[in-house]
């Protein structure tokens, strides 16, 4: 850990002399110039099962491949959309656009038309490469109709036709982009309805994943199952850039299932794993359902939300590690703090860690924006090589984020003690954290307005055991007609992923209100918790 002994709440960057800015193929060559025979990913299968193995300098050829494929019909620069599964071509699409100069545009496989449309529309983007379907959800069909009604979509192409995905990589050019160009927009849930697309470069996704790898111990020869998503940047930039950049094997699982993935961490001795806090509880009951050895695990890593104290003592009892927490967010690669291994249970379940490698923080206050005292509440902010380029085609936004000092504004409140130790106290934004996943009230509340029968609507955050947090979504009809849950659900799912469907549906006749007429979503969330709704769920 950093010694440090603060007097205001600021950590000035740690970690020495910052190192020389990295592109995702300089990474990718280092890697393989370092062990170039030795395996860098393995597919697997819905059982378990290798499909496929890549050693770092067949999986260079590959994205090279790819890269100059992708060349072929694409100009530098362009903006091209993954909507896929954890499939091995996404992990080659993803190194392939950064040697060919081109920006990927990550979409949740779960995904349905409205979302899709926006997130293709708004990034505008000229291409989406695709998967058929994934756990019921028909991507193909979703994508082409969306794509019938977008004219900018030049190519649709599924990653498992290889002769359409490497089509044109004998005229291609390999490119050669800067650390500071973007590669990706990811897209997050804004307080103001529909996502913005973050806008995030080479430089902070590749160090920003080695950073937060190497403080979880991993190195060279070591290897994890990679489960999850690809289009977050847990997936992408933590697991894939950073188990890369600090030569590990991947193990790609297709999908999170606890059962097959403690199958191949017994069989492969795996070294690692990351899951947000209800993954891991899942994985600590099959081993203890299953008996299987799991004691190769040496670490585990995860974020999404705090871990409990228990959960904590569970995991080194059951998986043979303790929880290291990460905290950050999309718009900053995404890793803000970290916790080490050698930290006590107190600060590993009460704090989210000191600020990782060559990074600032500072918790300030949120209307004047000047440092906190130590142990005081304000807004954690952040400043360096990590932040986002800024929100696409979104200036206002960008400028509501990253203020004119380049402190990132992540709308967490916390406190900073004299260690650097941060710990969260609140949210200054409305967000709901549900099984590791942001989910925002407005997005869904827009969307349940559409509903004929809805007048308004109020969605909280419920606090449950498993989940962190649940849905709960309270509504005022716009007269006698009032449908029940199924149809609510069914409403919701047509529109949003599967993840964004209140758990708890409540019709009300009227609402706790501010002085200015506002909601007061508080005193719902505490009127739910007294039990004042028992009886009213529909």
């Amino acid at each position: 850990m950093y010694k440090v002994d603060l007097t205001e709440s600021y950590f000035p960057a740690q970690g020495g002399t910052e190192p020389a800015p990295l592109t995702i193929g300089a990474m990718l060559r280092a890697s393989v110039a370092r062990a170039p025979d030795f395996p860098a990913l393995k597919a697997l299968d819905y059982d378990g099962a290798i499909l496929r193995t890549w050693t770092y300098a067949e999986l260079l050829h590959d994205s090279e491949r790819l890269a100059r494929a992708l060349a072929s019909r694409h100009a530098e620069g362009a903006r091209i959309a993954v909507y896929a599964n954890n499939v091995p071509e996404w992990v080659l699409l993803e190194l392939a656009c950064g040697l060919a100069g081109i920006t990927l545009v990550t979409v949740n496989p779960a995904y349905q038309k409205r979302e899709l449309k926006f997130v293709l529309e708004q990034s505008r983007a000229e291409a989406i490469y695709y998967v058929k379907d994934f756990r019921g959800n028909p991507m193909q069909d979703i994508a082409d109709s969306v794509c019938d009604e977008i004219p900018a979509i030049r190519h649709r192409i599924l990653l498992t036709d290889h002769e359409a995905l490497f089509a044109g990589e004998a005229e291609g050019v390999l490119r050669d982009p800067k650390p500071s160009d973007p590669v990706q927009i990811q897209y997050t849930s804004g307080t103001t309805g529909f996502p913005k697309g973050a806008l995030l470069h080479h430089n902070g996704l590749v160090r920003n994943g080695v950073d937060a790898m190497t403080r979880a111990g991993m190195t060279a020869g070591k290897s994890f199952v990679h489960n999850m998503p690809l289009f977050h940047t847990t997936g992408c930039a933590i697991l894939v850039l950073g188990g890369l950049g600090v030569g590990a094997t991947m193990l790609l699982a297709p999908m999170f299932d606890p059962e097959m993935i403690v199958k191949v961490i017994e069989r492969e001795k795996t070294d690692f794993i990351l899951g947000v806090p209800t993954m891991l509880v899942a994985l600590i009951d099959e081993v203890q359902k299953s008996g299987r050895d799991v004691s190769s695990i040496s670490r585990i890593m995860s974020g999404g939300a705090m871990v409990a104290p228990e959960l904590c003592k569970q995991a080194r009892a059951v998986l043979g590690a303790p929880i290291q927490i990460v905290y950050g967010q999309t718009e900053t690669s995404p890793v803000i703090t970290q916790a080490w291994f050698e930290d006590s249970l107190e600060d590993l379940t009460q704090t989210i860690g000191q600020p990782a490698a060559h990074v600032e923080v500072s918790i300030r206050h949120p209307q004047t924006n000047t440092v906190m005292p130590v142990g005081e509440q304000g807004e954690i902010c952040c400043r360096g090589y990590l932040v986002m380029t800024g929100y696409n085609d979104n200036p206002a936004a960008t400028a509501a984020a990253i203020d004119s000092e380049g402190w990132l504004h992540t709308g967490d409140l916390g406190r900073m003690d004299t260690r650097g130790y941060v710990r969260i106290t609140g949210r200054v934004k409305e967000m709901i954290i549900r099984g590791g996943e942001n989910l925002f009230p407005v997005e869904i509340e827009n969307a349940m307005l559409e509903h004929v029968a809805v007048a308004e609507v109020a969605v909280v955050g419920i606090p449950d055991e498993k989940w962190g947090e649940q849905v709960a979504c309270f509504l005022r009809s716009k007269g006698p007609m009032k449908a029940d849950g199924a149809e609510l659900k069914a409403f919701i799912r047509e529109r949003l992923s599967p993840q964004k469907t209140p758990a708890y549906w409540i019709w009300v006749e009227e609402w706790p209100l501010t002085g200015s007429g506002k909601i007061q979503k508080f005193k719902l969330r505490e009127a739910y918790e007294a039990g004042e709704f028992e009886g009213k769920l529909v």
